[in-house]
């Protein structure tokens, strides 16, 4: 007997406008891990841990995700940005910040 599967509501795309935050799952930390290494040299150190713990998104010419990361002896916001598919460009490390605390909310920057 087919039995209908429940949905979870979505949200609604705010063009512009930061998501609310959701908490981190598989893909987004396969998103951070492409970037292991961007991170680590921008740090300048190598990190023993690298857990995506929570994460917005921004919709522009593309989708920022805005992603914060435990990184052991601190936590760390990322801005990866991922271009509109069929674009052929490849998603790039915006930007970060460094100094950030597990109660810090994900802010655009």
């Amino acid at each position: 007997m087919f039995r209908q599967q429940e949905q979870k509501p979505q949200e609604p795309i705010r063009c512009g406008g930061l998501s609310d935050a959701k908490k981190a799952d598989c893909e987004i930390q396969a998103v951070i891990e492409e970037f292991r290494g961007d991170v680590e040299n921008k740090l300048k150190k190598k990190l023993d841990s690298y857990d995506a713990v929570s994460y917005k998104t921004q919709i522009v010419a593309g989708t920022n995700y805005f992603v914060k990361v435990n990184a052991g002896d601190e936590y760390i916001h990322l801005r990866i940005f991922a271009p509109l598919p069929g674009s052929c460009n490849p998603k790039e490390l915006a930007d970060l910040q460094r100094g950030k605390t597990a109660e810090d909310e994900i802010t655009y920057f």
